[in-house]
């Protein structure tokens, strides 16, 4: 399978800059994975697609503000910090990317905020990215909340008014590089609603990471290697989900993140267990999905791994085809731009 095979063209101003002011008024592109035929409607719809008993599985990370930019000591040059994800057992040890990277080598320290915060960089592991061990006094949740900012995808050029946009209203666990941006159309008024209706919620939570920063280098996309995230599913999560099936009810996944979290934890037969853990599941067509009925995401980037996820749930031949409409009704693309429900 070639890279190319999932390329679509996207005129640049299609990518949409700024979040809307009402977050579930965005549109929606309904597709059926079946017929290929898609309906045009508005996200606050998507109520109307849900049926009771079914259950709705959410991601509930949090994005911390990850980007920092400091001074490196001794020479004063601007670096920039990205923090990826904090490494396991060692609380202030973090895999960044750092940029210029030829100017942090084993050793460099940076200062971040006059002094609050210091880094320092302490090895050079895969693709270049930095671990580096923090020093500060406080609580660093409250000096990264003072001194980082979000962490905002690169094709985004605005600066982002209000950071709570770039979060889910149901964001819990801190830990993100980037938002599950399927979620972000979500409002506490519209999750009530389908919760009257008799839909289930269920929460997941998968920090993400690396993987929505980097490309797909390779031709060969089966070459391709997705960086590993970490993942959480409880115990009550599992049994809504599994209750849900049991029943013969849906299983609709809000984002990609939330189906590489049930797909991570699933049993062959279809079951789901409570676990946590890291995940480097990489889905593209020929997968053989074991939880997800139904999938509600954003219009993702051409050639990127999560097209190809979305590829594999709806057939690529569909999906393009709707991108291609997408297009044409000129839809808002990307992190801050519209949905698409498939069933």
């Amino acid at each position: 399978m070639d890279l190319h095979d999932f390329y679509y063209d996207l005129p640049e101003e299609l990518i949409a800059q700024d979040p809307l002011s009402d977050r579930s008024s965005s549109r929606l592109m309904v597709l059926n994975k079946e017929t290929g035929e898609v309906t045009h409607r508005i996200f606050k719809d998507i109520i109307e697609y849900l049926n009771p008993g079914d259950c709705l599985v959410i991601n509930d990370t949090k994005v911390i503000p990850a980007r920092l930019i400091g001074e490196k000591v001794g020479t004063g040059a601007t670096i920039e910090v990205l923090l990826l994800k904090r490494m396991e057992d060692m609380n202030d040890t973090w895999e960044a990317l750092v940029k210029p990277g030829k100017k942090c080598r084993p050793g460099a320290r940076i200062s971040f905020g006059e002094g609050k915060l210091i880094g320092e960089i302490i090895d050079v592991v895969e693709d270049g990215n930095r671990i580096i061990k923090f020093e500060y006094e406080g609580i660093f949740e409250e000096i990264l909340d003072e001194l980082g900012q979000m962490p905002l995808p690169p094709y985004i050029k605005h600066k982002l008014e209000d950071k709570d946009r770039y979060q889910t209203v149901y964001a819990k666990h801190e830990g993100s590089a980037a938002a599950p941006t399927a979620g972000l159309h979500f409002t506490n008024e519209l999750l009530k609603q389908i919760e009257d209706k008799g839909i289930k919620i269920a929460r997941v939570t998968l920090h993400v990471g690396l993987g929505t920063f980097r490309p797909v280098k390779v031709e060969n996309i089966l070459e391709h290697h997705m960086h590993s995230e970490f993942y959480m599913v409880t115990e009550e999560t599992a049994e809504i989900i599994n209750n849900a099936r049991k029943n013969g009810n849906r299983v609709i996944a809000v984002g990609t993140t939330s189906t590489r979290t049930l797909e991570s934890a699933a049993n062959e037969d279809g079951t789901l267990t409570a676990k946590s853990g890291w995940t480097d599941i990489f889905i593209y067509p020929g997968y053989k999905f074991k939880i997800i009925d139904a999938l509600i995401t954003n219009f993702h980037l051409p050639e990127s791994t999560l097209v190809m996820l979305v590829s594999a749930f709806a057939g690529r031949e569909n999906v393009l085809n709707a991108y291609e409409t997408a297009v044409q009704e000129k839809y808002r693309f990307f992190s801050f731009g519209d949905a698409m429900f498939i069933q």
